[in-house]
């Protein structure tokens, strides 16, 4: 077993720096297999890794390989079966249970023993060993020293150990000089004894040889100490000299300390006073400035912005500790704000005056703008009061309150200007809209809807009426004037647009100039705006709307764009009255107005939200933009409501109906309107809310008319929304299109199939009880031999419809059916037609029967499908 460990030792764990430290040969149990052995290993480098190792017999040669190996920390239970009776049989439980049976139970019982030993030197870990006896594993552990538990392993180790090649090299060597080595080995240790006791003799005349030279060394050293104490002796001697030539140059160092000392402190002095001097003192020319400047002129402008910028730099300077404490610093301070208090009063005053002289006596006036419908331009006033704009910045850094109170007496005066102007500005455009200035005191909000050019208010308020009263009415416009009614609302609605454009057009540019004239004034950062702040524009369809107060009391101020802000509404206080008050007059002149006003405020909204959505321009136009979808929405829930109201003529048939017509005039409007405009869905919401209304007003109004038949109602006015919509391609009513079309389409079937019952009433009521006969069992060719329907009452019946009466009953349909469809649509022709159709087809019908149940009888009618050709064609022509 020794021979086979120290093989497998050189060959498999030597090349992987392993050492063997036990070894067991084992076969699986129950198994007829060949051996192999278990073999436990450590490895020699750190940190020291434990395994058990499973090595084989190769089958093609007389060498070992390794085949398996397991780390012993993965090692959970050893069971030796039996602790009391010899038994070779052991388990191994790692991942799985390994049974094996050794080859003995003494080497079992090593390597059990050897496995414990490693886990408590190296694991220490809760491995179970089971029916090990205790005296086995007592035996493994020394007692009495506090030794360590793996002693025997290092024996174990210890008790063979390979030579390196160096020593075998020696000895060879060794061997290779004495012949007698390997035959006698008596004789080569005594050699090795001779040669060793020649080496001591050489050592022991060497140390003796050696002791003569030591005694000379020490000689020498004691010479070597003589000439030490002979140079300390001249040594202690030039100190002592040294020492009075030290003192002196002490004093003259401390000497030259406070020489530098002195020099230090004139050089700090002195760029003190500079500081103070370059710092605290402002020329002669900017105190002049300051005290007896011109306000008035550029030249002077520019003289005290310098003079302040310059005064406040010497009082911002950060003055050095214990500068304050100086008495000239203190006086120096105190003159400097004397001088600021004098200035800014001066300022303050002056501007005042400007304000106050803007304020009331502006030259421009709106009747040099009234022409063109303008408002006055203060570009130059704007100008003229930048020039002070470094000015008040100065004012703000250092007197507030001044600054503060200039801002309040700005915006009165300016105020009062604007609001003249923007008054007589709206009156101006008001006198444009309706012509004269009495017309406009009419359509004023405190007076009555007078002037009502729009024709959805007149045409709403009109019943039903014949479409010959229609010609009449359209005559006698005529006679009144060269220009129709609907080319005067075209004129009126043209030019309220063009001038409610100008008005907004007006009013953005004199807001957006002001605001930046306040903000360039004023010295008021125009910071982005706030995020999360909405107007009632953008949340006109979400549901409950919150105005934003523009003329109450302002907000607190939270940063310099919201007095921006409250600076502009107490400005231009009045613009949101007099655009709502416009807005109500445009409304009360033609409600059609609102699609043109909802289009172009919400044009200029979405422009100003894009430049800033926070500004006063942006929430006032969204607050007015309100007032104008509510405005919109009114007129469209009227028009809905008139429709509801409509009351028809029982004299004089339908035709289209006013609401139908007028439906495709607000289309037609409409998408004129709202071509490529911002607020499209609110178009089409509109458009779902009216055509719904069209469609069930139309078979409401169909089904009250007693004048005209219910399918001629409904077949005309659905015909005519088709064809509005097809014309106009709306494509948000393209279902409702379709709708129309098929209610057009069942119409126009129902009310031909019910005409064409009555020219040949007595044949259609024959053929009806042949079908009924044939529908109750009765086979096609046995209906002749009912009594009611034989061939001679066919024939009776075929005799009363000759081709002449045919003609006639024919005629008579055209006549009726004429008298029953109006002109504007002009769908007499289309409706004769699929009369002659289905006549033809009911032609087709009866000669079928006949040959069906009524076989080789002869009978037929007594006109052929070219004469029912010839007399349409026949009857259309004389009509």
């Amino acid at each position: 077993m020794t021979a086979i460990k120290h093989a497998l030792q050189r060959d498999i764990f030597t090349p992987n720096d392993e050492r063997l430290l036990s070894i067991v040969n084992v076969c699986k149990a129950g198994k007829k297999k060949k051996n192999c052995f278990l073999c436990a290993t450590v490895t020699t480098e750190r940190p020291v890794q434990v395994k058990v190792v499973k090595v084989k017999k190769s089958d093609k040669g007389d060498f070992y390989k390794r085949q398996a190996a397991w780390a012993l920390r993965d090692l959970a239970v050893v069971d030796a079966k039996d602790a009391a009776k010899e038994n070779p049989e052991f388990d191994l439980h790692f991942e799985k249970i390994y049974k094996w049976v050794a080859s003995s139970t003494a080497e079992k019982n090593a390597f059990i023993s050897c496995i414990w030993k490693l886990n408590q030197r190296y694991l220490r870990k809760k491995i179970d060993f089971v029916n090990v006896s205790s005296q086995l594993l007592e035996e493994s552990v020394p007692s009495g020293e506090n030794q360590s538990v793996t002693g025997g392993d290092e024996e174990a180790v210890d008790e063979y150990q390979e030579l390196n090649a160096r020593e075998e090299q020696d000895i060879e060597i060794m061997m290779g000089g004495c012949e007698c080595a390997i035959s006698n080995a008596e004789a080569f240790a005594e050699k090795l004894s001779r040669e060793l006791q020649v080496l001591d003799g050489a050592n022991i005349q060497s140390i003796m040889a050696s002791e003569k030279q030591v005694n000379t060394l020490m000689k020498l050293l004691d010479e070597a100490l003589d000439e030490v104490d002979q140079i300390e002796v001249k040594l202690s001697s030039y100190e002592e000299m040294l020492q009075s030539v030290k003192e002196q140059m002490d004093q003259i160092s401390e000497s030259n300390h406070l020489i530098h000392l002195s020099n230090t402190n004139n050089v700090k002095l002195l760029s003190e006073i500079e500081f103070l001097v370059n710092h605290l003192d402002l020329a002669k020319g900017h105190i002049k400035a300051l005290q007896e400047g011109d306000l008035a002129s550029s030249r002077g402008i520019e003289a005290c912005t310098n003079a302040a910028d310059a005064l406040l730099q010497c009082m911002n300077v950060a003055l050095r500790p214990g500068h304050d404490l100086l008495l000239a610093v203190k006086q120096q301070q105190q003159r400097f704000s004397d001088l600021r208090e004098h200035f800014a009063r001066r300022l303050a005053s002056h501007l005042n005056n400007v304000f106050v002289q803007q304020g009331h006596d502006q030259s421009s006036t709106l009747a040099q703008h009234s022409i063109e419908l303008t408002l006055p331009n203060h570009h130059p006033f704007h100008r003229d009061l930048l020039r002070y704009a470094k000015l008040m910045e100065w004012l703000k850094s250092t007197d507030y309150g001044k600054y503060e109170g200039l801002t309040k007496n700005y915006m009165d005066y300016i105020s009062r200007l604007y609001e003249r102007e923007i008054k007589d500005f709206f009156e101006v455009a008001k006198i444009k809209m309706t012509g004269t200035t009495k017309e406009s005191k009419k359509f004023g909000l405190h007076g009555s809807s007078g002037k009502l050019t729009g024709s959805t208010s007149s045409l709403n308020k009109l019943s039903v009426q014949s479409s010959g009263n229609r010609r009449s009415q359209s005559s006698s416009l005529l006679d009144m004037g060269n220009m129709s009614a609907s080319d005067l609302d075209v004129a009126d609605r043209t030019k309220f647009d063009k001038i409610f454009e100008q008005v907004l057009s007006e009013l953005e540019p004199l807001c957006l100039a002001e605001q930046d004239f306040i903000g360039k004034l004023f010295k008021l950062q125009q910071h982005p705006s706030v995020p999360g702040m909405m107007t009632e524009a953008e949340d006109l369809d979400g549901g409950t709307l919150s105005r934003q107060h523009n003329s109450g009391t302002p907000l607190p101020v939270s940063s310099e764009k919201d007095m921006i802000r409250q600076m502009m509404i107490k400005i231009f206080r009045c613009i949101e009255p007099e655009l709502n008050n416009l807005i109500a007059l445009g409304d009360k002149i033609d409600s059609f107005n609102s699609l043109y006003m909802l289009v172009k405020m919400s044009h200029h909204v979405w422009t100003a939200q894009n430049v800033d959505p926070a500004s006063f321009l942006s929430t006032t136009l969204g607050n007015v933009l309100v007032t104008v979808k509510r405005n919109f929405d009114k007129c469209i829930s009227n028009q809905i409501r008139q429709m509801e109201e409509v009351k028809i003529s029982k004299k004089s048939k339908v035709g289209i109906l006013p609401f139908v017509a007028e439906f495709e005039e607000f289309a037609g409007l409409a998408e004129s309107i709202f071509k490529n405009a911002e607020r499209r869905g609110d178009l089409d919401k509109a458009y779902t809310k009216l055509i719904r209304g069209v469609f069930v007003n139309v078979e409401k109004v169909a089904n009250e008319s007693q004048k005209t038949p219910r399918d001629v109602v409904m077949m005309e006015n659905f015909h005519h929304i088709f064809a509005t919509l097809s014309r106009l391609k709306i494509s948000c009513l393209e279902a409702e299109k379709k709708e129309a079309k098929q209610k057009y389409t069942d119409h126009l079937q129902s009310y031909v199939i019910y005409s064409l019952g009555q020219p040949l009433e007595k044949l259609n009521h024959f053929f009806e009880g042949v079908e009924a006969r044939v529908a109750q069992g009765i086979r096609e060719e046995e209906v002749s031999y009912q009594l009611a329907f034989n061939k001679q009452e066919l024939r009776k019946v075929i005799r009363e419809y000759p081709g002449k009466e045919v003609k006639k009953g024919l005629d008579n349909l055209y006549k009726k059916v004429d008298k029953h469809l109006c002109e504007e649509e002009n769908l007499l022709q289309v409706v004769w037609h699929s009369m002659q159709d289905e006549f033809i087809r009911q032609y087709k019908h009866f000669e079928g029967l006949i040959a069906r149940c009524y076989p080789g009888s002869g009978v037929t009618m007594e006109f052929t499908i070219q004469d029912i050709l010839d007399y349409c064609s026949s009857i259309a022509q004389s009509h």
